[in-house]
């Protein structure tokens, strides 16, 4: 449930900047004279922004998102503000429409790359195929292609009401959903916001001469991005990719801001041998191992804060408790990983075996293995009145559990 409440979070700044959107289209003609010129060009001062921190920390998703939103912004200042009586007006309205939302949910689902590479040429390559295209039926006048756009395949209410193609309605429908499975799978911002702008795409597309309104969401659209692009550094600095847990440099930052006269206890955590592990089964079940000794560490009891401190190291923090307090919670802990039975996942192997059966504490399975851990902890007193000390204390705790045979907690 942590897990899932952390990556709904993702969610908080596209909602946040879609309504924050709503109300300034309400009140924008209070905008003062001095600043109407954020009406026509407040997209591209935000793509310019945002373009320039996806440069800088080589985010390729990002880049191309907002290439294919400030295109889009532009085709509607071109293109739409008179409506959509014309042919041109009319395709480049379907294509934007069906386009926009596809580019955003490919985005979602893709790896990130970066951007000065092949990776980056075929996707700035698809996004100028989609450019000429629209061109070639424009200069073409392709009535036929326009047309099929605009078929209604429903005309029951709701789908025959509002602008929006039907067939883009759909594409703007099965993108959001995508993005948004897509969050759901990686945690990442990027994917939420991705879902947060092609929803912001859809209610500026739908009232497309309606150059204010426009403007506004496809700002709040790019701002998603932008946003998202130092949530996601932000996460690669302080959260450590394998596990998923907060970095020692975040664990750092938090020791960093406790005062000398704070309670609190600290962990430290070690897998028993692990380097043995590695080279008995490979560094990919190595990983998997991290990762599971990992989760099991993030539902630790008593308000104890899990941190990766390295290796096949981990850390708790107890704010607030002594090591007393913390022990039975530790105690716990290093039970539940003992006791749980991790299926081994070769290359050859199917994922899930034939008669294997998942219960509660792992599979019970003949191809399964187990782990356990060496806990030492320390607190903060007279003698240990600095966050490197309990550290340095809870270290020593943990090699003397090592020492009198592993698989223990020891102060």
């Amino acid at each position: 449930m942590p897990a899932l409440l952390k990556t709904l979070a993702q969610f908080v700044a596209p909602i946040a900047l879609l309504g924050a959107a709503f109300v300034l289209v309400y009140y924008s003609a209070a905008l003062p004279p001095s600043l109407s010129g954020l009406k026509v060009y407040g997209p591209y001062f935000v793509f310019l922004v945002g373009a320039a921190l996806a440069l800088g920390f080589n985010r390729g998703r990002a880049l191309f998102a907002l290439v294919t939103l400030v295109i889009a912004y532009a085709a509607q200042q071109w293109w739409l503000q008179k409506g959509l009586a014309s042919l041109p007006a009319r395709a480049v309205y379907a294509a934007l429409t069906v386009f926009v939302p596809l580019n955003l949910a490919l985005l979602a689902v893709v790896r990130e790359r970066g951007i000065f590479n092949l990776h980056g040429v075929a996707r700035l390559t698809f996004i100028a195929a989609q450019v000429v295209l629209t061109a070639w039926v424009l200069s073409a006048s392709q009535t036929g292609i326009a047309d099929w756009a605009y078929q209604k395949f429903l005309e029951a209410a709701p789908f025959s009401a509002g602008r929006i193609p039907q067939f883009a309605a759909a594409v703007i429908g099965l993108g959001v959903l995508t993005a948004m499975a897509a969050t759901l799978a990686t945690g990442s911002a990027l994917a939420a916001a991705f879902a947060g702008a092609i929803v912001a795409f859809a209610v500026a597309a739908h009232v497309p001469n309606a150059s204010v309104s426009y403007s506004i969401f496809i700002a709040a659209a790019e701002l998603m991005v932008t946003v998202a692009v130092l949530q996601d550094t932000f996460r690669m600095a302080f959260r450590d990719e394998l596990t998923g847990l907060p970095s020692r440099r975040a664990l750092n930052e938090r020791l960093a801001g406790l005062g000398s006269d704070s309670d609190y206890a600290v962990a430290m955590i070690d897998v028993d041998h692990f380097k043995g592990f590695n080279d008995t089964y490979g560094h990919d079940t190595g990983d998997q191992v991290l990762r599971l000794v990992a989760a099991h560490i993030d539902q630790v009891g008593g308000g104890g804060l899990a941190y990766r401190y390295g290796g096949e190291e981990f850390t708790v923090l107890f704010p607030g408790k002594v090591a007393e307090e913390a022990l039975p919670h530790l105690e716990a802990l290093r039970e539940e990983i003992e006791s749980y039975r991790m299926a081994l996942r070769g290359g050859d192997r199917p994922r899930k075996r034939k008669g294997a059966r998942r219960q509660r504490g792992g599979w019970r399975d003949k191809n399964t293995v187990s782990v356990t851990v060496s806990i030492g902890v320390a607190e903060s007193d007279g003698r240990l009145d600095t966050p490197q000390a309990v550290i340095e204390a809870a270290d020593r705790a943990l090699y003397r559990a090592k020492g009198k045979g592993r698989n223990l907690v020891s102060r």
